[in-house]
């Protein structure tokens, strides 16, 4: 089971990266966080890498929901997704598939919320 959905753009970094917080956005999630590894890996151990997000993104009622139902969930929340420049005008955008990385934990009520997640994720892909 692939554990992300990804999709390659024809795009600056900076276009991609404002579509995907767009999309994002349609479909009820948030950016708690931003993580620019570029600029973290430069800072704090001098190495040049290529340009790279990680977005820390969350759907309020969706992260209530699982709060709810599982207790130790925030350990995997929020939603990861990730902007990486391949090349020059190609940046591929991925998301964590919410299914995949819930399989270890034992509690059946998380499937729909789990899935409601994915889906929505997809979507945010797919409209890329």
């Amino acid at each position: 089971m692939t554990y992300y959905f990804a999709k390659t753009l024809d795009a600056s970094f900076d276009d991609a990266l404002a579509r995907t917080v767009d999309s994002l956005k349609s479909e009820g999630f948030g950016v708690l966080s931003d993580i620019d590894v570029q600029h973290a890996l430069k800072a704090k151990i001098g190495v040049d890498f290529r340009r790279y997000r990680i977005l820390g993104a969350c759907n309020p009622a969706l992260a209530h929901q699982a709060l709810q139902t599982e207790d130790k969930i925030g350990t995997m929340l929020p939603c990861n997704v990730v902007v990486q420049e391949i090349q020059p005008g190609r940046v591929e955008v991925a998301a964590v598939d919410p299914i995949a990385s819930m399989q270890g934990i034992s509690n059946a009520a998380l499937a729909g919320i789990a899935e409601q997640a994915r889906a929505s994720l997809k979507k945010v892909v797919d409209r890329l």
